[in-house]
This record gives structure tokens, sequence and C-alpha cells, in this order.
């Protein structure tokens, strides 16, 4: 019994005068500590490097001055908030799915930014459309409005083959 009543003194002696926490730690805490304190640090780190990774693919994609560099490039004139120009744009990523890596080089002219709008005036086209370049810049097709992933297929086909 007076084990038992010791462990229990002992115990209370080492809280701190507002009951909350020992004043002096102990190992398994602060290992507990380092511990919680690398995963919050990993959990950040991955979060910070995705938003980094699409930050710089959305900047990419939007990249206008790839047109004209050696490879045929699709062009969408795009509005992020018009759901036909999402589609054209799940429909035309589709499409683009069954060619190889650097075959055909796709481009997004979003109208909501100043390069995007200018784009779109310099080539007097709206918002839905898919401007057609080869590899030397030349614009060689207009495909307007909403398109079958079949018929961007068999467009883009003959824009790689010229």
């Amino acid at each position: 019994m007076s084990k038992k009543s010791n462990r229990k003194s002992s115990q209370k002696g080492a809280k701190s005068k507002s009951g909350s926490q020992p004043e002096n730690p102990s190992r398994r805490n602060w290992l507990n500590y380092a511990r919680n304190t690398a995963i919050t640090f990993a959990v950040l780190g991955s979060g910070g490097g995705y938003l980094a990774y699409s930050a710089n693919a959305k900047l990419h994609e939007q990249d206008l001055t790839r047109i004209g560099q050696g490879i045929p490039t699709v062009v969408q004139v795009h509005d992020p908030n018009c759901s036909v120009c999402a589609r054209l744009q799940r429909n035309t990523k589709s499409a683009m799915g069954a060619f190889a890596d650097g075959q055909l080089e796709y481009v997004v002219a979003n109208i909501k930014s100043a390069k995007g709008k200018a784009f779109a005036e310099r080539n007097a086209v709206p918002h839905i459309t898919l401007l057609l370049y080869d590899g030397a810049g030349e614009l060689k097709h207009i495909l307007r409005g909403p398109q079958e992933v079949s018929t961007l297929e068999v467009e883009f086909k003959k824009l790689i083959d010229g």
C-alpha cells in the first residue's frame, strides 16, 4: 500500500501548478512531439509541392510562346467560367491521348487573362474555339464550337501528317 501512495504522490509532484503538463517532459513525450511535428511538415510539404506543381503546369499550359517551336500545336481559346469550354477541353485532352508525347502540344489561351484575350482578338475568334498550328507556327485550321473526341482525333492526325 505504501508503494501505491508513493507512486501517486510522485506523479502529482511532477505536474505543474496548473495540472496540465509535467514540468520536465519525458523522453516519450518529446519523441511524440518530434514525430507529430515531422508528420505535420511532411503533410504541409507535400501539399505545398502539389500546389507548386499545379501552378507550374498551369503556367506551362498557358504559355503561348510554345506555338511554332517545331511541334504542331492545338490552342484552345478558353473561358474558365464556360461549361461548354470545359467540355471541349476534356474532349481535346482525351483526343490528344491517342498521340505520343512530343507529337502534339496543347496550349490554352485563357480569355480572362490579358495575353489570352489579346490572342483571341488578334485571331478574331471567340471562346469555345481550337486553333491548329503546324510546327512552324502557321495557322492551318480553326475548329469552332464543341467537338467530339473522334472528330478531334481525325483533325489532329491531319495536322501532324501535314
